[in-house]
């Protein structure tokens, strides 16, 4: 996956063949944040102000913008999974919240 990054935010960058147009979305928010250009400097030009846009108008509206991530993550796996993890983690001294963040860590990084 291609992907750009401006303040923090990324964005996943794809070739429109039909179009002949490099497009992007901005990843991890919910608002639609699309932008597109016909060279890699004006797809970067079109995110950077695409990203402007919107701190500056959450900053007029008096709202803070949304993150990509809060840093909170709530997952449901199987009873045997977590108890896995848990015995994983355990023998290896450290808390399931410590060790399931270095491994999606490592798993990202990969």
């Amino acid at each position: 996956m291609n992907t750009m990054k401006y303040k923090g935010y990324t964005a996943r960058i794809e070739f429109d063949d039909r179009d002949n147009l490099l497009v992007g979305r901005v990843l991890g928010v919910r608002a639609i944040i699309g932008f597109h250009g016909e060279t890699v400097e004006a797809l970067r030009h079109d995110f950077e102000s695409a990203i402007d846009f919107m701190l500056e108008d959450c900053a007029a509206r008096g709202v803070s913008p949304q993150k990509p991530a809060s840093g909170k993550l709530l997952l449901r796996v199987p009873p045997e999974v977590h108890a896995a993890a848990l015995v994983t983690a355990q023998a290896s001294g450290k808390s399931l919240n410590q060790w399931a963040a270095e491994a999606l860590a490592s798993a990202v990084h990969a």
